[in-house]
């Protein structure tokens, strides 16, 4: 039984990773997606999307992080992805489930699953590149703008060398309007001979059970149910294992925004700390009322010291462990 963090570009970085693994249940999560295009990247690029590369690739909870690439060069690709297994990536992951346009409109992401045979030659390529001890995998939608290609995607892509598979059950031209197709990821697992996570809409504990029923898939990526529901990971192994465990309440939801904010405030110039700030608390507005009060009183804040002071964190700023 795996619970995964999925990527979420712009969103997701290493202090939200680090905070929602601390919460508990999750048992891997991913960088960002790193777009390689025509070149090699620097060491400062995987400084930047990837600083848990050096403290043994673990998030402070001792959760896993794998490396995520996005692109459509299965030379360049492989290079970025050999480079990364020096610098102690432990799973390598390819994209190919990203809908959004500039993405696609650059032959990234989910554009990709047109062309079954570039997916294949992608991750033979990756394969072949890093050493034979570490998994590669891939995350996948359920095709572009129909899924009646995403048996042969999912085939080429384990052909390909693929060791795992999230399986997001929507289209790229779905988005992320619901319902998820839950059904498509029971076929897609019944052609391939590799574990498959189901992703997709699950947003609360009877989400999980209900795609469990429908897909017949335990494991599970979490993304947008996640960072708007911090727990809901640790809500759904203990539910696994027959359990249960309260809810998160909001003073334990609160002190985790206080740590974000301060992360940050040392991260983000000024001027970008607030947006980042208001983009989780937003999505946290779903589930938590108190949320929604203070993005009210938050969202047209533009000055740290005035959010400092909302936040209970003035006259002085604590220092950050």
């Amino acid at each position: 039984m795996q619970i995964a963090l999925a990527p979420m570009e712009g969103l997701v970085d290493e202090i939200l990773r680090d905070l929602l693994t601390q919460v508990g249940g999750i048992d891997w999560c991913v960088t960002e997606f790193i777009r390689i295009t025509n070149r090699l990247l620097p060491l400062a690029t995987y400084e930047k999307y990837a600083p848990e590369l050096a403290s043994g690739s673990m998030t402070r909870a001792g959760v896993p992080m794998r490396v995520q690439f996005l692109g459509s060069d299965p030379v360049c690709l492989a290079e970025n992805a050999a480079y990364a297994c020096t610098l102690g990536a432990p799973v390598i992951d390819l994209n190919f489930g990203c809908p959004a346009k500039t993405v696609n409109n650059s032959k990234g992401g989910a554009i990709l699953l047109n062309e079954p045979e570039l997916l294949h030659s992608i991750v033979s390529h990756v394969r072949r590149a890093v050493p034979s001890s570490i998994p590669v995998t891939a995350k996948m939608r359920l095709g572009y703008d129909s899924p009646e290609g995403a048996l042969e995607c999912a085939q080429a892509l384990v052909s390909g060398g693929a060791q795992q598979l999230v399986v997001h059950a929507r289209t790229k031209k779905d988005g992320y309007k619901p319902p998820a197709h839950w059904e498509w990821i029971a076929r897609v697992a019944e052609v391939v001979d590799v574990p498959v996570l189901a992703n997709g809409e699950i947003w609360t504990l009877e989400d999980y059970w209900r795609c469990r029923e429908v897909c017949g898939i335990a494991e599970v990526m979490l993304g947008r149910g996640l960072v708007s529901r911090p727990d809901l990971a640790r809500q759904i192994a203990a539910s696994v294992k027959g359990e249960h465990v309260e809810p998160m309440q909001w003073e334990e939801l609160f002190a985790l925004l206080q740590i974000f904010w301060l992360k940050a405030r040392q991260k983000m110039a000024p001027r970008y700390a607030p947006g980042r700030f208001k983009q989780w608390l937003g999505m946290l507005s779903r589930n938590y009322e108190e949320a929604l009060t203070l993005f009210g009183e938050i969202r047209r804040e533009t000055e740290c010291e005035r959010i400092d002071t909302l936040l209970g964190l003035q006259p002085s700023i604590p220092s950050v462990a």
